[in-house]
């Protein structure tokens, strides 16, 4: 069934329905991601959570819907659709881009009404008020290829045919675009506490630049690093949903099965 027969419309995907848990995440990809990224951590969480994952358009199955060109424009989608879903605790988890996009929409939905996050985990950059910009959405194609390359989560061979890199990269320069040109006007404190998850050889956000998330917080934010770079949530996908599980109180579920090391 479509997810948006299911009543969930076209921003959010829920792998697998649990109407009786008491928790719910909704996480918010990285640039270029989309919701499957996320899965394979996302499928060792207890049942005590449901998962909820927006999928931005411009991809996958959202490939000829009109992609969003700025940080407001995109909280605001987010908020409309993840509003109806609010009837029980919920949390906010962001990687990378989607830390930020987590940031602004807990901030959004503060200021429209709707109840707090209980958290926010944020993945892989420091806050939004002190992560650096960049230029990268103004160059080659080549040079976009080789920042995606830098940073792991993409194999190089995965681009060589034409036709699968011109379909990619208009939505990864759309996403670059975005939040290299996104700037907090200023530091605005969570309604919720923080949680920050590095990977020890990120060189983009190590523990250091974690702590960063200390000046939007309303208290200390807990910070854990895991073995691996920029996108280690896959390679310690156990580690990383018993984390999750910590960082809302729950109880961890252990894995019945090894899951394959890409998304």
């Amino acid at each position: 069934m479509a997810l948006e027969h299911a009543g969930l419309g076209p921003w959010l995907r829920c792998p697998s329905r649990r109407p009786r848990a008491g928790t719910r995440l909704v996480c918010l990809p990285h640039a270029g991601g989309a919701a499957s990224s996320l899965r394979p951590w996302q499928s060792l969480l207890p049942p005590e959570v449901e998962v909820l994952t927006v999928q931005y358009p411009g991809r996958e199955d959202r490939f000829h819907d009109p992609l969003v060109e700025t940080m407001d424009a995109l909280a605001r989608e987010v908020v409309a659709a993840v509003a109806p879903v609010l009837d029980r605790p919920y949390a906010l988890f962001g990687h990378s881009m989607g830390s930020a996009v987590a940031y602004e929409v807990a901030l959004e939905l503060q200021r429209t009404g709707h109840p707090a996050p209980v958290r926010l985990l944020a993945s892989g950059r420091p806050a939004p008020q002190r992560a650096p910009g960049g230029d990268v959405h103004l160059r080659s194609d080549d040079a976009l290829v080789d920042d995606m390359v830098r940073l792991g989560g993409t194999p190089r061979e995965v681009m060589a045919d034409p036709e699968l890199r011109a379909t990619v990269l208009r939505y990864v320069r759309n996403d670059y675009r975005l939040i290299e040109r996104y700037r907090p006007i200023a530091p605005r404190v969570l309604p919720c506490p923080v949680s920050v998850f590095v990977g020890e050889d990120d060189p983009e956000c190590g523990p250091a630049e974690a702590m960063t998330w200390a000046e939007v917080a309303p208290e200390a934010p807990r910070v854990r690093v895991f073995p691996g770079g920029h996108f280690f949530l896959a390679p310690q996908r156990e580690r990383v949903a018993e984390a999750v599980c910590r960082e809302l109180d729950l109880p961890a579920l252990r894995p019945a099965r090894s899951w394959p090391s890409t998304p």
